[in-house]
């Protein structure tokens, strides 16, 4: 747990000093570390299409890296405030919390336990609001610590209360998902989604791209797609090897169930592992 928040800790500072194209993304690198150390602690078996899943997201990786646009850092929360009144970012914000009322109040109910997309798109698209209030908040506080107050003003607080109200929707909504359906098919298809929105809107509102070439936009599309493809054939193998776990170890239970005549006395005259009910067996 105390490493997991000094992580946590350090990708909100990273959303403070690098665009969300270039942070976001960066997140499947846990995902290859942590089955590499399962690999070699936990002796978890990495197949093959396991290695190719980590080898396309450090190549998706790279190539983001290598193309990301430079941050623009805001001298102030006032200049993220205009950023965020901007009539594109606020039809993108209006959207996103329409469709998140209509998944909540109207399909929920009906299609919560049956249809993934459901609880995945609540969270994904609260997520997504989530990163730029983040964004937002990790700006106010670097210039504050820089010496330039910025608590003074009520937009920094007006961040901090959305980020809180977005992080605990998300959160209810992805536990939800978890408690409902397989890890293993939740973890890729939220991936994908709250990557996507999130790059979508930090484009929208910071405006990550402006200044960039065509070539550059489209190497870092397709260094993300990389990481999507890396990040579901990970999972892809994981599903697969917690399903053959489960069938040798159904396979190797079958004969410890199987007792010989005379091994069934050990348990006592009054316990019958079968019990006879037609007499032309003692004929």
């Amino acid at each position: 747990m105390t490493l997991m928040c000094i992580g946590e800790a350090a990708n909100f500072v990273a959303y403070a000093y690098a665009p969300a194209v270039l942070v976001t993304p960066l997140g499947a690198l846990s995902i290859i570390i942590s089955a590499v150390l399962a690999h070699f602690m936990l002796k978890e078996r990495l197949s093959k299409l396991g290695i190719l899943g980590c080898v396309s997201c450090i190549v998706g990786s790279v190539m983001i890296v290598l193309h990301a646009p430079q941050e623009k850092t805001p001298t102030s929360v006032q200049q993220i405030w205009d950023l965020a009144i901007q009539p594109d970012f606020l039809i993108y914000v209006a959207a996103s919390l329409s469709i998140v009322a209509v998944l909540i109040l109207h399909l929920e109910p009906r299609y919560g336990l049956s249809n993934i997309l459901v609880y995945l798109g609540i969270c994904s698209l609260m997520g997504s609001l989530t990163v730029v209030s983040i964004k937002a908040i990790g700006i106010a506080i670097k210039l504050t610590l820089e010496g330039t107050n910025q608590l003074i003003y009520a937009e920094t607080w007006f961040f901090m209360t959305v980020g809180a109200i977005c992080v605990i929707t998300q959160l209810n909504y992805l536990n939800k998902a978890l408690d409902t359906f397989n890890a293993a098919i939740v973890s890729p298809i939220y991936y994908v989604m709250f990557t996507t929105l999130t790059i979508a809107a930090s484009a929208i509102m910071f405006k990550d791209w402006s200044g960039q070439d065509a070539s550059s936009i489209a190497s870092e599309i397709c260094g993300f797609i990389t990481v999507l493809t890396g990040t579901i054939i990970l999972h892809a193998t994981r599903e697969h090897e917690q399903a053959n776990t489960s069938a040798d170890l159904r396979v190797n239970a079958g004969p410890a169930n199987r007792y010989t005549s005379k091994e069934s006395h050990k348990y006592g005259d009054d316990e019958h592992l079968i019990t006879l009910h037609n007499t032309d067996y003692f004929d």
